[in-house]
């Protein structure tokens, strides 16, 4: 009896040990962050537009949108469609990520603060880099931008 138990106890610890966990798996459902989403309280991308007001400092939201791209490097930021073709960059607070391979059109509950925000040429460079452009469009970037950012405390992917 002894010697299946720690027959048992050996084959038990093996497999356990054979598990690997991926780390960049993508797990339809999980948050990610310091901050559950509510997601009851979520808006349209369209709606947190239009009642976001610029020249009240940050404003707290919490909406939902497809993603458009993310940081290839980390997963430590990533672009969310305007509605119009154009996007805006989420990035994570205290620098918490995402599986850098999340595809393109999954859909995302976030919160956060939205800020206008003035973004360096050097951040901008640096962005660039991270999303994997190339050095020709890298050089291209010599001026700062000032424009709608989102700091997400939380972020579930759904599908």
């Amino acid at each position: 009896m002894k010697k299946f138990l720690i027959a048992s106890m050996s084959v038990a610890l093996l497999i356990s040990c054979g598990e690997q966990k991926d780390e960049n798996a993508i797990v339809l459902g999980k948050s990610y962050g310091p901050v559950k989403v509510d997601t009851a309280q979520a808006m349209t991308v369209k709606e947190m537009l239009d009642a976001f007001d610029g020249n009240k400092g940050e404003q707290e939201f919490t909406f939902i949108a497809p993603i458009d791209e993310v940081c290839a490097k980390a997963g430590c930021w990533i672009n969310v469609d305007k509605g119009n073709g154009e996007t805006f960059m989420v990035r994570f607070k205290d620098h918490f990520t995402i599986p850098p391979k999340t595809k393109i059109g999954t859909q995302a509950y976030l919160h956060g603060k939205a800020y206008m925000d003035t973004i360096s040429v050097e951040l901008l460079r640096h962005f660039a880099e991270d999303a994997g452009k190339s050095k020709a469009e890298i050089d291209k970037i010599t001026k700062p931008e000032f424009e709608l950012g989102f700091e997400a405390d939380g972020i579930t992917l759904v599908k």
